[in-house]
């Protein structure tokens, strides 16, 4: 009966993901994610706020201004938060996707006890989400092991 050789500790450790896209698709991506989400969001927000009225200039307008406004927070929180801390990292995106789902609850006539509870309570559960997800993927020196 054949057994697998042991590894050596070396090679156990070194264990990468392969990086299967290339530096330009990576590149069109952190172009392409923000505009793309910004755009379903900013529809998503115009269709709430004009509630099964008819689409106006001031509709498209409104559309588009919070297509813009969420995809340059996206973007920059996308750039700018892998560099904090796993505890700020996952506060980070809490706090950002519990204002973006608060606000969309919001246009559509709710009150503002249901979009702001609705809002903590997903942000929570990406919080506690992220942060598992980054507690276990980093060292005790909070270094990233993937």
């Amino acid at each position: 009966m054949a057994h697998a050789a042991p590894a050596s500790r070396r090679v156990t450790r070194q264990r990468r993901r392969p990086d299967v896209f290339g530096a330009r698709t990576h590149a069109a991506a952190k172009v392409a994610l923000p505009v793309v989400l910004g755009l379903v969001y900013g529809y998503w927000a115009a269709a709430n706020r004009r509630d099964s009225g008819p689409i106006t200039g001031w509709n498209l307008l409104f559309g588009f201004l919070t297509a813009l406004v969420f995809a340059v927070v996206f973007a920059a929180l996308w750039e700018m938060a892998p560099r904090l801390g796993r505890e700020l990292h996952a506060l980070v995106w809490f706090v950002f996707t519990g204002c973006a789902v608060g606000f969309l609850i919001s246009q559509s006539d709710e009150s503002v006890l249901k979009s702001a509870g609705l809002g903590v309570v997903v942000g929570a559960g990406v919080l506690v989400t992220l942060f598992y997800r980054y507690y276990t993927h980093e060292d005790a020196a909070g270094r990233r092991v993937d």
